[in-house]
């Protein structure tokens, strides 16, 4: 659970065993997170010292003029957003892998629609004044200077209080090699998507001529969008319009992205000793979020025992999608929709509306450990409960 609050003008050090892979720190108060308390937290392994590539980080927010109290008490109105269709905020600023070591294309991304079953989705519930790229819009984006024939490696942060992004590469096709800092058999293609709370490692590769390429984050279900720039010396730069000719689709709704990522470093194989499912539920009026039915401080704890194998399948009954962080421990993705799967192993899961998905780990040191989802309006209606850890 969360350490006591840092006082103002109060420091504080940490202590922690590295592990290398792509992080960020936050605060754990949603009003504060949601208002950019946050930043990249970069480990490095030795070889990735000596690599012959260049590292670029893409954080990306959304942004209001208003205060977080404001923008919840305009969600729980029910006013906030278009819920599925896309607002006019940005205009506010100005201007898939399953074959063994084999390596598969994704040219697009889960394309699912706005509706499941014939019930509407809920994809965005607040339209933002500004959607950020290392803090900076469309408007003036940073143009980051790489060399002709380079390797780029993209190291790409969902630090949004409420928004899915696309991240797509354009013209500069790519590798996905690793997710939530956890290294994944390379999926090669030029749009992957990722929900709050989410990380992926892009492998770029430039071509031999000069040129810019646009990295551009596309906001799920809608047309605004933000990203940086690639350019080598010399080469024209031209304008990205903040907003796209057409909406995005839908983030990964029938699990396609999911279904095609498979760790590098699995888990070991051994027995299940406890498995507990999780109800996912909510809804826009009333705006009450919950696990298994209660908000926090009403929440029934989950329990396991430390070095024990555990399973927990996360039911999603509503119609918004979840990004299911757990702290203190790395998880491997196991099942979907009901399929077995070998998959990615992670520290935040997106589970879409209306699915399932299980995670396999190994419980940690005992503690009492945040289980949350990372949608911050979600959080700060009671989306938490605990992952309570015993000896």
């Amino acid at each position: 659970m969360p350490l006591p609050l840092i006082a103002p003008g109060e420091t504080r050090s940490f202590d922690f065993a590295p592990l290398p892979g792509t992080f960020w720190m936050h605060s754990h108060v949603p009003l504060q997170e949601m208002q950019l308390l946050a930043a990249p937290l970069i480990v490095r392994a030795p070889e990735d010292l000596t690599a012959d590539r260049q590292e670029v980080v893409l954080f990306l927010h959304d942004f209001s003029f208003k205060t977080p109290e404001e923008v919840l008490v305009e969600i729980g109105a029910g006013g906030g957003g278009s819920h599925g269709g896309h607002g006019d905020g940005m205009q506010a600023m100005g201007s898939g892998m399953m074959g063994m070591g084999a390596m598969q294309r994704m040219d697009h991304g889960s394309m699912g629609g706005m509706a499941i079953g014939g019930m509407a989705m809920d994809l965005n519930d607040y339209d933002w004044d500004a959607y950020l790229a290392n803090d900076r819009t469309l408007a003036d984006p940073e143009v980051v200077a790489v060399e002709r024939g380079g390797r780029v490696r993209l190291r790409v942060i969902n630090a949004a209080a409420a928004t899915v992004f696309w991240i797509d590469t354009g013209a500069a096709r790519a590798r996905l090699i690793a997710v939530d800092g956890h290294p994944v058999q390379p999926v090669a293609g030029n749009r992957f998507g990722l929900a709050m709370g989410q990380r992926l490692d892009l492998d770029i590769d430039l071509p031999a001529e000069g040129g810019a390429w646009p990295i551009l984050a596309l906001r799920e279900g809608a047309r605004e969008r933000t990203g940086l720039i690639l350019a080598t010396p010399g080469a024209a730069v031209r304008r990205v319009e903040s907003l796209a000719d057409t909406d995005t689709p839908a983030f990964d709704t029938d699990l396609a992205q999911e279904s095609r990522l498979m760790a590098a470093d699995p888990l070991t194989e051994r027995p299940v000793d406890r498995s507990q499912i999780l109800m996912l539920d909510g809804q826009m009026q009333p705006y009450v979020w919950t696990i298994n039915g209660a908000t926090w401080g009403e929440h029934r704890r989950v329990t396991a025992k430390s070095g024990e194998r555990g399973v927990l399948s996360f039911h999603n009954m509503s119609m918004m999608g979840h990004p299911m962080h757990l702290h203190g421990h790395v998880f491997q993705v196991v099942g979907l929709n009901g399929r077995r799967v070998a998959g990615a192993r992670r520290d935040t899961v997106y589970v879409p509306p209306m699915s399932m998905v299980d995670i396999a780990l190994d419980a940690g040191e005992a503690a009492r450990w945040m289980l949350h989802c990372h949608h911050m309006p979600h959080l700060a209606s009671g989306m938490m409960t605990e992952f309570a850890v015993s000896t």
